[in-house]
């Protein structure tokens, strides 16, 4: 029963970096597709950064300023996030599909309806 904490969320200003990080606990995150996505005000949830079966997506607002890491031996993924912007704001959150659940005749297309483990989210503001 994997389970899903998104933290390291606050407020930034235009410019600034922020590491969101997502701690595992009940299984382990190796081998799981894991997803970040986000949830703007008045806005659809999408996908900005997905890793599955060694292929990372990268959302097109986001390309070039986020990028993603693995801590097997902590059981984390993190998200590190560089030049934000105002667009960037909204609820962050971090999902995994386990292993099994990939089907290799279907495209991946980084959709919040590919991944069945989901964090609470953690909040980014990017305002000056």
């Amino acid at each position: 029963q994997l389970q899903l904490v998104e933290s390291g969320g606050g407020l930034v200003q235009p410019g600034g970096s922020l590491r969101l990080s997502c701690a595992a606990s009940g299984s382990s995150l190796e081998d799981y597709a894991i997803g970040w996505f986000r949830l703007a005000p008045g806005k659809e949830r999408e996908g900005v950064l997905c890793y599955r079966e060694g292929r990372t997506y990268y959302g097109e607002s986001v390309q070039g300023r986020f990028t993603f890491s693995r801590d097997n031996a902590e059981n984390t993924v993190d998200l590190l996030m560089y030049d934000l912007k105002p667009e960037d704001t909204g609820v962050y959150y971090c999902a995994a599909d386990p292993p099994l659940y990939t089907l290799a005749a279907r495209t991946y297309l980084c959709k919040p309806g590919e991944y069945e483990i989901w964090g609470q989210g953690t909040q980014v503001t990017v305002s000056s």
